[in-house]
């Protein structure tokens, strides 16, 4: 067998292109494979590729300064690429599944910035009425800012009271599926997202499309736009800023905003992967697990285990 890593990754980046994945994953997916794989390990042949090798591969990648989390994203790739191989019967195991990534301990500049509840009280207070609707429906739904571009009002369900999220609005501002399976999922709406999603209905642009939120013209709004024209300046208006004066955070901080509050009325961590669409429940936890700790409430806990213990 003379195949190699560079046809492995050819052949992996084909079946990306015939699945249609979103133009966004496949330029980051070439990514990983032309600039981080390749020029690493590309001739390599995939039948002697040992876990010694991912191993030092994933150490270059972070001597050579790249981030945990790029790193990781990479890794997820080369398996990806490997799982491709064992696919086409060119190699019999995937030595990239035995090489995990030690998870580091998280410190205090590597914290996601969640908004405080007065943030978000300022935010639903003082949103431009253009985008109003939009900011409270990511901060009661935890949608993701692609899939509220892209939600079309034949998704919201009134009656029932749920957004059904069946797609999603990428950079280019074409419609396409959610990220993954998980992303089509319905989401309950609070009395303060239907009503206000209902006032809007009245007020919105006319769309072709029938966007819940589309720009000016009726078109898909374009992200960078929503940010720099819409939700920055708000910020900065508003005092949600850093020591720097610079915005305290970016509009995905809306998504954490909703996650952080479903945690806090305590449901359970599945309910909340199914809410955020998150592929896994491992994701859920990656990024939120910490807001699930509560010292006082595991104090209580050992306290209760104590006692019942030694009241037997």
């Amino acid at each position: 067998m003379t195949k190699t890593i560079k046809d492995a990754c050819q052949a992996w980046l084909k079946t990306c292109e015939r699945n249609q994945l979103e133009s966004s994953t496949l330029k980051a997916y070439r990514s990983h494979a032309y600039v981080r794989i390749e020029p690493r390990m590309g001739r390599k042949l995939v039948a002697e590729l040992s876990r010694s090798d991912v191993r030092e591969f994933m150490d270059q990648l972070i001597d050579d300064g790249l981030s945990h989390a790029l790193t990781r994203k990479v890794m997820v790739s080369l398996r990806a690429i490997l799982a491709e191989a064992v696919e086409r019967e060119w190699i019999q195991h995937n030595v990239a599944t035995d090489v995990k990534m030690r998870r580091r301990r998280r410190t205090e500049s590597d914290e996601r910035i969640i908004p405080t509840k007065e943030e978000i009280r300022l935010i639903i207070e003082n949103a431009p009425r253009s985008h109003r609707a939009m900011f409270i429906a990511a901060i009661f739904t935890g949608m993701r800012i692609s899939e509220l571009r892209g939600l079309t009002w034949d998704k919201v369900d009134f009656d029932r009271g749920l957004i059904l999220v069946r797609q999603r609005a990428d950079e280019k501002g074409e419609l396409g599926k959610p990220k993954s399976q998980a992303g089509f999922r319905d989401i309950p709406m609070t009395p303060m997202v239907r009503n206000t999603l209902k006032e809007w209905q009245k007020a919105s642009p006319s769309s072709s499309q029938n966007l819940v939120f589309p720009n000016g013209r009726g078109k898909i709004q374009n992200y960078a736009n929503i940010y720099n024209r819409i939700f920055k300046p708000m910020l900065i208006a508003n005092g949600i800023v850093d020591s720097g004066g610079a915005p305290k955070f970016g509009i995905h901080a809306l998504r954490h905003a909703a996650a952080s509050l479903f945690i806090e009325q305590k449901w359970n961590p599945k309910k909340i992967q199914t809410l955020l669409g998150h592929a896994s429940i491992n994701m859920t936890m990656d990024v939120y697990g910490h807001l699930f700790e509560n010292a006082e409430e595991d104090v209580s806990m050992f306290e209760k285990l104590e006692s019942d213990l030694l009241a037997a």
